[in-house]
């Protein structure tokens, strides 16, 4: 039987286009840029009396000025109008550039064709919003991440083939001036055809007055997300690894040449590597979530740009000096380190940046988002010219390329802890996905019944120690667990406990303030449509089998009637946090990544739902598997 996956979105019309498109686009602009890149390199391109290194410099910022000129009109754009229709203009803009790039590299005139550069640089402002505020529109929740992923896999391919064919066909003398105009002309009017498949995308706010005072309005976007603690940290994280990879991206040629001693075909197979590797880590992020946004995916990404940046440093130190071609880099063993480490913290920044991507269209207001990726685009570009101006300055300090890039690595483990120490639920995500990931393997069935809004409280029994992890990992949405206070209070969990929001409570007997305050806690959450989850047998089991359930459910529903959905946990009894053969925790662990087995029932009316038919329902769940 085939199992659902982020490829099949490859089959549908409501995202291939789209995909199609965007990827298109991107390939243009490397095939366009580097094309000019090479003219102005090596065959003598020059304007203004500018020499061919000052060119070139002027070019990256040429570039990346209309991404702060042009994104908070490009968000508005794409909140007044219908997005398909947005990318069709945006994409007949694309086939007009090209053909005035057709003259430049006709007339060999670097002023048309910096134009054009500035023109491409517009075209990518316009359209950078509109592409990750349209997904929300085209897929269902649960097809976010890997809706993104796809996407940030395509984006970086396209870019990686971009540069290598603007390389090739440039160099293809005497006809490379030739071929690259109908290269550049053609893939835009496959860009703009694409497009014209694209479903419908309706405005979220048609009578938006749009503001054409750039700075105001760039102000009045930022202004608006920061309201949002966590969409607008989360576009830091973004910008971020964007200054991460501008920095490790732009010395990649001086690294290549001038430290390792390879040729211009070891560059591009540095960059090839990187890029794969982001394509791959973007891709991975479903599987290793299981179809949905996993916050632990993104301190664990960190870490992993961190650990092989400074590992980096080390595999440079030990490579041999000389003259290497491309063969004779690969076949030298000590370059396979320093490979596979780029590689790597590709794979790494892939995870790290998907999940956020797809979290902040997930939590910004709808009628916001075009302008929230607008928001992002700014700070892209404000982070990437701060990463050149400061590589500029470490490095004519002194400092020598492997130095620069080793402290942007620890750089990285500054910023990721500020990030998470803002946001603890990244790293709270980030433990309850390290410890169910590598304990168990979780086999989940019926989690389409939780609904992805509103309010409803979830009952299971109580095996072990681990069950409100299994539960909290399995659950896309922020669940509420109602815990007794002494298991709250067990270290490294109760930071995971109390970051989650998680309600302790002591019996009657033992503290009846506290029972009450946790009673009013959990009212309150269900008034503000959250997840409320019970384990009813009020304490861990010490046979295997389900205790009876008490009378707090029934409490707590007679309160605010809501759905109550009956869960079972199947094979955690005999686990190290278990109460099989002795406490729990106090003997050796077995069944190291043992399957687990995660059942959720049909949701139960509050009409219906007493604590002994719930009782039932999670026994009938649970059937012979303790």
């Amino acid at each position: 039987m085939h199992q659902t996956n982020q490829f099949d979105l490859l089959k549908t019309r409501r995202f291939l286009p789209l995909f199609i498109t965007q990827s298109l686009g991107a390939f243009n602009d490397n095939l366009f840029k580097n094309a000019l890149l090479v003219m102005i390199t090596f065959h003598g391109l020059s304007t203004a009396g500018l020499s061919a290194g000052a060119l070139v410099n002027a070019a990256a910022g040429i570039f990346i000025l209309p991404f702060f000129l042009f994104s908070s009109f490009a968000g508005q754009l794409a909140e007044k109008y219908d997005k398909a229709r947005v990318a069709q203009w945006v994409k007949l803009l694309e086939i007009a550039i090209m053909l005035a790039a057709g003259i430049g590299f006709w007339q060999k005139d670097a002023a048309i064709l910096m134009s054009c550069l500035f023109m491409m640089g517009v075209h990518s402002a316009l359209f950078g919003p509109l592409k990750y505020s349209i997904l929300p529109q085209y897929l269902k929740d649960q097809e976010l991440l890997g809706g993104n992923g796809l996407i940030e896999m395509g984006t970086f391919v396209a870019i990686l083939l971009g540069q290598i064919a603007g390389t090739m066909i440039i160099q293809h003398q005497p006809h490379g001036e030739s071929l690259i105009i109908w290269a550049c002309l053609g893939v835009a009017i496959l860009g703009w055809l694409s497009s014209r498949s694209m479903p419908a995308a309706p405005a979220p706010v048609k009578d938006l007055k749009i503001n054409w005072n750039v700075f105001s309005e760039t102000w009045h976007i930022v202004k608006h997300v920061k309201q949002n603690k966590t969409v607008f940290n989360s576009l830091l994280g973004i910008s971020w690894f964007w200054f991460f990879g501008a920095v490790y991206l732009t010395q990649l040629p001086s690294l290549a040449k001038d430290v390792l001693g390879g040729d211009a075909a070891v560059y591009t197979l540095l960059v090839a590597l990187f890029s794969v590797g982001v394509g791959l880590g973007s891709v991975l992020c479903e599987k290793l979530s299981g179809r949905k946004i996993e916050l632990g995916l993104v301190p664990f990404g960190s870490l992993g740009l961190s650990f092989f940046g400074i590992e980096l440093f080390f595999a440079i130190g030990n490579a041999p000096s000389g003259q290497f071609t491309l063969s004779q880099f690969i076949s030298a063993a000590p370059h396979w380190r320093i490979m596979a480490d780029i590689g790597l913290m590709g794979v790494f920044g892939g995870l790290f940046i998907v999940p956020l991507y797809a979290l902040v269209q997930m939590r910004t207001e709808k009628e916001f988002t075009s302008r929230a990726i607008a928001a992002n685009n700014i700070l892209n570009s404000l982070f990437m010219v701060v990463a050149a101006g400061m590589s500029i300055a470490i490095l004519s300090a002194g400092i020598p390329i492997r130095g620069l890039l080793l402290m942007v690595a620890l750089m990285n483990i500054g910023v990721s802890i500020y990030i998470y120490t803002l946001i603890p639920e990244f790293m709270m995500r980030f433990l309850v996905w390290i410890m169910t990931h590598t304990l168990y393997r979780v086999n989940h069935q019926g989690l389409d019944n939780i609904p992805d809004k509103g309010p409803c409280v979830l009952v299971c029994n109580h095996v072990s120690f681990m069950d409100a992890m299994i539960i909290a990992g399995a659950i896309r949405r922020p669940v509420r667990f109602v815990m007794d206070h002494r298991i709250f209070k067990i270290p490294v969990l109760n930071f995971i406990f109390r970051t989650a929001g998680t309600i302790p409570i002591a019996p009657m007997r033992e503290d009846p303030n506290m029972k009450g305050q946790a009673f009013d806690k959990v009212a309150q959450y269900l008034d503000e449509g959250e997840i409320i989850c019970i384990f009813p047998e009020g304490k861990i089991t010490h046979t295997g089998e389900i205790n009876t359930f008490k009378p707090g459910i029934d409490e707590i529903i007679k309160r605010t009637p809501v759905p109550v959905i009956p869960i079972a946990l199947q094979g955690l009894w005999g686990s190290f946090f278990s109460r099989k053969d002795g406490a729990a925790m106090m003997k050796m662990p077995r069944n190291i990544w043992a399957k687990v087995g995660f059942i959720v029932g049909e949701p139960v009316p509050a009409a219906l739902a007493t604590r002994q038919y719930l009782e039932q329902q999670v026994r009938v769940l649970r059937a012979d598997w303790k």
